[in-house]
């Protein structure tokens, strides 16, 4: 789907940016808002490119630069953090080999951290992509990213 289309979706109202904008980075097979869509989403709905962006960066589900397939946002809210949030982020940088802010060699995983992912009753908690997981251990996660791999063989055989 083209910035062209996506706007036209969503009728070309600045109150929809918000939509347009995530609607952009999903079709981005690199999960972000290139330059290039930036600038044609500018021409296309009449806002500056400077405010677009500005909105953009204003929250951290949007990306300038080019992610995996599957984003991992783990919660660093103070519930998770208590409950064990930076084990879990060790055990996903050990099992993926990357460190927060990294995407895997294969283009399959990004890592990164976030403020809160609003389930702070099942933490220590993460994301991929729209999906939330928690009562998260080691061993979770492990199997958590061996299914996802496991299903992207599949659908690469």
């Amino acid at each position: 789907m083209t910035v062209k289309d996506i706007v036209n979706k969503y009728k070309n109202k600045r109150e929809n940016l918000l939509l347009i904008l995530h609607e952009i980075q999903n079709c981005h097979p690199q999960n972000y808002l290139s330059k290039e869509d930036i600038e044609l989403l500018s021409k296309e709905i009449k806002i500056p490119v400077s405010d677009i962006v500005g909105t953009a960066s204003f929250y951290s589900m949007f990306s300038f630069t080019p992610r995996g397939k599957y984003i991992i946002r783990v919660c660093e809210s103070l519930p998770c953090h208590l409950l064990g949030a930076q084990t879990i982020f060790k055990a996903i940088e050990t099992k993926l080999g990357i460190k927060e802010g990294e995407t895997t060699k294969d283009g399959l995983f990004t890592l990164e951290g976030t403020s809160c992912l609003g389930i702070c009753s099942v933490a220590p908690a993460i994301m991929i992509n729209d999906e939330a997981y928690g009562n998260l251990d080691e061993e979770k996660i492990g199997k958590i990213l061996d299914q996802i791999r496991e299903k992207e063989s599949k659908n690469n055989d």
